[in-house]
């Protein structure tokens, strides 16, 4: 990490300007293993120079695995310079480039990274404005297509529109790696959102897709989710296929091992016994030794099975070899190649001494005859040297067209076993699924078929309130009547017991009318009644106070039918009440029904108590109004007059 910061600062020196001191700060703050650290420059103003000189550099390995890049305003030129060193970096997994407000160039310089990097994993562009160039993003989404190594990809809040959904659909059926996409706050819409389902129908190896916040229609994202779970069911279920198979070779090499074992000891317990047989000769020792010799047979049996297994792990290490063989012919290429090139080196120089005979040709005409001589044999030789080099190299390419043949036969055959694999667990997944949606559809009718139960049952218990409720307005109703007939009876006994005042009230004047008759006619005999007038005024007197006494009576009996009436009206405020009570407390009603029926009986008790007050104060008005004609009649017929007129 410290040779890294010193040639950042080196490469900073040498471009004219100074490092920055947060990046000089940030890495030297940077720790941990080589290639495990993060380069974390967030919310950094980093300026040209810093981005050139660490992307210069980024190529290569770099002691960290992950950069981050976000909110550091960079500019289109800086992004292009960083991107540009990380095309060719090796060690780096995570690239965080979030808030930086990437346009057309930005676009392109990480298309082109997509394409050429093989080591990031995640990348995050979130609030960048890479939707809004559309030749841009379209670049970018080809090179997504074109990447089989990138996990994670986040786009959120980035203005993409349909058309850019439409784009990454296009990539994500190219797309091969991709696991999760997160696409939420832009503006997909309903066509995007569309793309994108569709695109799923190809692309099995993304399991999370996220599409919050883009007017996407709910229908469209359950089948997105649908898409998805499917899609990490199908990861799950290869995985468990690839752990399975690799549990099944562990054991595969186990099992030779035993047996190899087991051979090496069968093998032992055959000349062991070979040798007991050989000392002692007994007929039941070979029979044993024959019964073993078979199940030995038996097991040479599964040990061949096992070698024919490991002959098909000799085909694959054929191949290696081939490939081994296929790198000497390329060197052997390399060694003519080379013989060639000296070979024409020699011809040169032999050229070279031709031009130096011909200048010296009248003085060395024996010897440049010569000379021509030893040029056509060498050419002869080498040419006899290149045909055997053709020849050596047809045959080497025979020979490496055969191995190839053979290998690709054997890819074949293994790709057909692999695809016939992969096909019979699709058709189980298949078979499976379609078992798991008849069970939805199932459940979906039962559901239904519980919906249906549950709003009939609603349906009756509604009715069966409404009927309740009816028929305790009824009964209500009813009772309240009721009550209006005893109060009506009520009224008219007490109108009638005024009526029977009224006519004692007549009675007495009739009386009064008769005394005062009574007394003008006992006028004339005044003398006569002088000496009873004493007890005629007691008399009166007493008349006059049971007259009062009965008029006192009778009020207050008017001021306890008044008080019984104002009491009934109180009651019929209270029904009145209690009716308002009973709309607002509905769900309540039985037991508000209930505490009615108790007031009502209880009011019922009064209303009886009350009419036997009623009957009775009539009995003893009508024994007083007896009384009182009793005496006033005893009373008259008792005075001398009576007596007189009775004599008369």
């Amino acid at each position: 990490m410290e040779e890294f910061r010193r040639a950042y600062a080196r490469l900073c020196a040498a471009g004219g300007a100074a490092p920055q001191e947060a990046v000089l700060r940030r890495l030297r703050e940077l720790g941990g293993a080589p290639g495990r650290g993060r380069l974390d420059l967030a919310a950094q103003s980093l300026s040209l120079e810093t981005c050139g000189a660490l992307g210069r550099l980024l190529p290569g390995a770099a002691p960290f695995a992950e950069v981050a890049l976000g909110d550091c305003g960079l500019s289109e030129e800086g992004v292009k310079l960083l991107l540009h060193g990380l095309c060719s970096n090796t060690t780096v997994k995570s690239l965080d480039l979030k808030g930086n407000n990437l346009r057309t160039v930005g676009a392109e310089a990480l298309g082109k990274l997509l394409r050429q990097n093989k080591s990031i994993r995640s990348l995050i562009l979130e609030w960048n404005s890479l939707g809004v160039w559309e030749e841009g993003f379209s670049f970018f989404c080809q090179g997504l297509g074109a990447n089989n190594f990138l996990q994670r990809l986040d786009l959120r809040n980035n203005q993409i529109n349909h058309q850019g959904a439409g784009e990454l659909a296009m990539a994500l059926k190219q797309n091969t790696s991709l696991q999760e996409l997160d696409l939420r706050w832009n503006n997909i819409g309903l066509l995007g959102g569309r793309a994108l389902l569709n695109c799923l129908h190809s692309n099995k190896t993304l399991k999370r897709l996220e599409l919050a916040g883009n007017n996407v229609p709910s229908d469209i994202l359950k089948a997105v989710e649908q898409a998805t779970d499917h899609n990490q069911d199908r990861q799950t279920i290869l995985r468990e296929t690839q752990n399975r198979a690799h549990i099944l070779s562990k054991e595969v090499l186990s099992l030779k091992d035993e047996k190899t074992k087991q051979f090496l000891d069968l093998m032992d317990t055959i000349d062991k016994q070979r040798e007991e047989i050989a000392r002692s000769g007994r007929l039941q020792m070979t029979e044993a030794a024959l019964a073993l010799s078979e199940q030995k047979v038996h097991n040479l049996g599964e040990l061949l099975n096992a070698t024919k297994q490991e002959q098909t792990s000799m085909a694959e290490r054929h191949f290696t070899e081939l490939q081994q063989q296929k790198q000497e012919g390329a060197d052997q290429e390399g060694k003519l190649l080379r013989d060639l090139s000296a070979a024409s080196e020699k011809n040169l120089l032999l050229r070279n001494q031709v031009d130096e005979l011909e200048k010296k040709c009248k003085v060395q005409q024996d010897q440049l005859f010569q000379v021509k001589q030893d040029l056509t044999n060498t050419t002869a030789e080498l040419k006899l040297r290149a045909v055997q080099a053709e020849e050596r190299l047809e045959m080497e390419k025979r020979r490496f067209k055969q191995s190839l043949e053979d290998v690709e036969s054997l890819r074949l055959k293994e790709v057909d076993h692999m695809t016939q694999h992969i096909e019979a667990s699709e058709r189980s997944m298949q078979d499976r699924i379609q078992r798991l949606e008849a069970i939805r559809m199932a459940l979906e009718e039962e559901l239904s078929q519980v919906k249906a139960a549950a709003l009939t049952e609603r349906g009756q218990a509604e009715e069966e309130l409404l009927k309740a409720r009816n028929q305790a307005r009824l009964e209500e109703q009813q009772r309240l009547e009721h009550l209006e007939e005893k109060l009506r009876l009520m009224t008219e006994s007490r109108d009638e017991a005024q009526n029977c005042c009224l006519k004692q009230k007549q009675m007495v004047a009739e009386a009064q009318a008769k005394a005062n008759q009574l007394s003008l006619h006992a006028e004339g005999l005044r003398r006569r009644l002088e000496e009873l007038q004493q007890d005629l005024n007691s008399k009166e007197e007493e008349k006059v106070t049971e007259v009062n006494k009965v008029k006192v009576e009778l009020q207050e009996q008017i001021g306890h039918l008044q008080a019984e009436r104002t009491v009934q009206g109180g009651l019929r405020e209270k029904i009145a009440a209690l009716e308002r009570q009973l709309k607002a407390i509905s769900s309540n009603h039985r037991e508000a029904l209930l505490d009615k029926e108790g007031e009502i009986s209880m009011l019922l008790e009064k209303l009886r108590m009350k009419e036997a007050d009623i009957s009775r104060m009539r009995e003893e008005e009508a024994q007083r109004a007896s009384f009182l004609q009793n005496a006033i009649m005893a009373y008259v017929q008792g005075s001398p007059l009576g007596t007189h007129s009775s004599r008369k």
